[in-house]
């Protein structure tokens, strides 16, 4: 669940040995998705946020009972093999490997302002192993349970601006446990047309090497962190191709830090399994230690072929913050709008938005200005649908 950040591109860092596939089982589907997002802030000095990864999922992987999922950025990967009924007819293991740059790194927002003397670039990765069992395999929505446990490596070094006295975190070896109940599914795609997902996880990071670190250590890595949090989700598309969804959750911790906080702020709809976004913020600017997030959007359709939408956004968290990262109150919102485009063919679709964080702290002040732009290329979709006609067809339709 939580998240890390990085100054360069996030590069799907976030997703880690965790998982990108948002089903959290194995997916029956073939893709090949192209998926680009980055957030640009105009007021104060923002770590830099964006993604840039290619999505393959493979079901009948050479037999068919295994499926092939990867995720790969241009420094970083994360892959699972699926076995479907390895353990039974209702039950699949998934056995998963990712690693590479960045996927550690980690920027300190606090008050608002963004600290590169105390931030840090951080690389690693790690393996896992997962077990998927289906309740009930006769309904239309599927009920998961999930189970999960993995190992996984960090290693840390300076960034260019990293203060020469500031003192790095071990590298560090650590054990991670997860549990969840999953009912329906949000499938790995920007904004679904109709989806709806209930979870509720729960998770428990154990490090072989904790400690502290920091300015005279006064920060710590705490030995072993549990983290509990829920989801709620509703997409629905309209016969006149408007586009709605609204989303909760809620999170809380034990013994939790800066590694493991819950982090909310940007507007980065695939920047993880449960993206915590709040449009105007600095991606992550918040960490938490509990936190409700509420999150709505809504896009209505322009034109006779529902290719073009004005879209319009809401976020609201009420949150308790991590200890040494508060500030003043404990709501923060934010508002925003677009525009978006959808090719006739539906081979690619993109997003243009701007957020305002009302509650943002700027400077002293309250209110924080976002761009963010968002692109999806399905080439699944190009290679069936338009095997007759170039990949520039979709964008004469303009």
């Amino acid at each position: 669940m939580p998240v890390r950040g990085s100054w360069a591109l996030i590069l799907i860092a976030a997703w880690g040995v965790s998982g990108f596939l948002a089903f959290g089982q194995i997916d029956p589907d073939k893709r090949q998705l192209v998926h680009l997002g980055y957030n640009a802030s105009f007021k104060g000095h923002a770590p830099i946020a964006g993604y840039a990864f290619y999505f393959l999922n493979r079901p009948d992987f050479y037999r068919d009972d295994l499926t092939l999922r990867m995720a790969i950025a241009p420094v970083y990967f994360d892959s699972e093999l699926g076995v479907s009924h390895a353990l039974g007819p209702n039950t699949d293991l998934g056995f998963g490997l990712a690693g590479g740059g960045f996927a550690e790194s980690y920027n300190e927002v606090r008050g608002g302002k963004f600290i590169p003397k105390e931030s840090f670039e951080g690389h690693g990765g790690g393996g896992s192993v997962s077990l998927y069992h289906r309740f009930n395999p006769q309904q239309r929505i599927p009920l998961f349970a999930i189970a999960r446990g993995g190992v996984h490596y960090a290693t840390y070094t300076d960034w260019d601006e990293t203060a020469s006295r500031f003192d790095l975190p071990d590298d560090r070896t650590s054990a991670n446990f997860r549990l969840g109940l999953r009912l329906g599914g949000k499938e790995p795609v920007l904004f679904p047309s109709v989806a709806m997902e209930l979870a509720v996880w729960a998770e428990s990071l154990n490090r072989g090497n904790s400690g502290r670190y920091g300015f005279n250590h006064d920060r710590k890595v705490n030995a072993s962190t549990e983290l509990f949090y829920a989801f709620a989700y509703l997409a629905y598309t309209f016969e006149r191709g408007d586009n709605a969804s609204i989303s909760m959750t809620a999170g809380d911790s034990v013994n939790p830090d800066r590694f493991s906080a819950y982090r909310l702020g940007g507007v980065l709809p695939l920047v993880a399994e449960y993206p915590l976004v709040l449009p105007g913020y600095y991606f992550q600017e918040i960490s938490a230690r509990r936190f409700v997030l509420f999150n709505g959007r809504y896009a209505l359709a322009l034109d006779a072929r529902k290719q073009w939408q004005l879209t319009a956004m809401a976020a609201t968290a009420v949150v308790s913050y991590l200890p040494g990262l508060e500030q003043p109150g404990h709501w923060h919102s934010g508002v925003g709008g677009g525009i978006g485009y959808e090719s006739e063919t539906g081979t690619w679709k993109a997003g243009l938005n701007y957020g305002y964080g009302i509650d943002a702290r700027r400077s002293g002040d309250r209110g924080a200005h976002v761009i963010s732009l968002v692109l999806q290329i399905d080439l699944e979709n190009y290679l069936h649908k338009r095997r007759s006609k170039p990949f520039w067809w979709d964008f004469q339709t303009w």
